[in-house]
């Protein structure tokens, strides 16, 4: 943080969004405020709650073997590993437990996780946020200004609450009102509160680009065709 800090400000605050770098910051954040690992207040507060017990920064090594490759493009029309299990940057001591990024986690727990924003903060074993705090997360609160330069997160149909992004007109992945968040390394996770959907996907595969790849949009067109009521 202290180096963060001494680096020029791209943009004013609240001028223009930015992705990623202040969730990391948020993370040192929490740590300092409640005085404990962040890991150890996720564990506390969120993880341990939903029955997540597969989910954190660091794989144990009895574990591991549950852990599979991810694959990147090789520009040559093949596949390259990026993460390999038996050297993974989720095994062993982890430097950093950065906010903006580097859980690791299983679509059950995901799915435990996504379930309790569905439910409006609720789980089976009660409440972990407030009703109108998961209602706060989960609305757009960028103005047009502020998402200039980040058209390709956004294009013309997404907006971006407190760490979710949020679809504000329909586009090919999800209808208005959906939230969740598409990953770099080929995932994609998102709540339709509409239908009561909670849709999960995940790959071994890095995307090539910002654009989502046809898989996803394959994958979502099936789930809501599979809507039956």
């Amino acid at each position: 943080m202290a180096h963060l800090g001494g680096l020029p400000l791209l943009y004013q605050p609240g001028e223009r969004w930015l992705y990623h770098t202040a969730y990391d910051v948020l993370g040192v954040l929490i740590a300092r405020a409640s005085g404990q690992t962040f890991e150890a207040f996720l564990r506390e507060r969120l993880f341990e709650p939903l029955g997540m017990t597969d989910t954190g920064f660091a794989v144990p090594a009895d574990r591991l073997d549950r852990l599979p490759p991810s694959y990147l493009s090789d520009g040559l029309g093949g596949l390259a590993v990026h993460d390999d299990p038996r050297a993974s940057r989720w095994g062993g001591d982890i430097p950093f437990e950065a906010g903006g990024g580097a859980l690791v986690s299983t679509i059950d727990d995901y799915h435990a996780f996504y379930r309790m924003l569905l439910r409006k903060g609720r789980h089976d074993g009660g409440r972990v946020l407030s009703r109108p705090s998961i209602e706060l997360m989960t609305m757009d609160h960028l103005t047009p200004a502020q998402k200039a330069g980040a058209e390709m997160f956004f294009g013309d149909t997404r907006g971006w609450g407190f760490g979710v992004g949020i679809t504000v007109r329909r586009d090919d992945l999800a209808a208005p009102g959906s939230f969740g968040w598409t990953g770099g390394t080929g995932t994609i996770a998102a709540v339709d509160p509409q239908e009561g959907l909670i849709g999960i996907l995940m790959t071994q595969r890095l995307m090539d680009s910002p654009a989502p790849p046809p898989v996803f949009s394959d994958f979502w067109t099936l789930a809501h065709a599979a809507i039956d009521d």
